[in-house]
């Protein structure tokens, strides 16, 4: 099973729980309708990656996110994940009204930071994402149509969490395509201060 570092330890993720669709700018971009309830889909252990790689299934979208580790059933930690999305086969399951798993939970779909432990005021939480040392990415929790314990609440009603299970809370506009070489650096922030920040480059 794959894992990710919380407060300095390995913990095992069972899943990775989403919501598609959560800021309206990026709903926009992808002139998708704003949902009327909230749409949950689930990525697996097996998409948990460390490494950013270019998948070699067709085009690929980077997604940042502000990213939960669940502990007790609740939010316990924070960090900065990557939901990667195979977009034109995303584009052409929907069209057709088929589920799309194969787009969102493949194997390299997630990759994350190291999660810190946060018992703060979620309102003050924010994240950017940069290309190349240009950002491409940035949001906070205000801009959410549904905020991060919302999303939880709805999301338990439909599925048990266990401990550091993971919840990704959608992304900000600026999603695009990326290269093998592009440096990517994704971080959180509290009240305008980073907590976390991590790089990638893409192999």
């Amino acid at each position: 099973m794959n894992k990710v570092l919380f407060d300095g330890k390995e913990v095992t993720p069972s899943k990775i729980v989403c919501i598609a669709r959560n800021y309206v700018e990026h709903i926009k971009e992808l002139k998708n309708e704003i949902p009327e309830n909230m749409s949950l889909f689930i990525k697996p252990n097996s998409s948990i990656s460390e490494e950013l790689r270019l998948p070699l299934l067709g085009k690929c979208h980077y997604e940042s996110e502000i990213t939960f580790v669940v502990k007790d059933n609740k939010l316990a930690g924070v960090g900065f994940g990557f939901d990667l999305t195979l977009r034109d086969i995303q584009t052409q399951l929907k069209n057709k009204g088929l589920p799309w798993e194969k787009a969102k939970a493949f194997d390299g779909a997630a990759i994350f930071s190291d999660f810190v432990k946060f018992d703060g005021d979620i309102n003050g939480l924010g994240i950017e994402m940069y290309i190349n040392g240009k950002i491409r990415q940035k949001g906070d929790t205000s801009l959410m149509i549904y905020k991060p314990k919302t999303i939880l609440d709805e999301s338990m009603k439909y599925f048990s969490f266990f401990d550091y299970d993971l919840l990704m809370t959608g992304t900000p506009k600026g999603v695009g395509t990326f290269n093998k070489g592009d440096e990517f650096v994704g971080k959180i922030l509290y009240n305008n201060e980073i907590i976390v920040e991590k790089e990638w480059i893409v192999k």
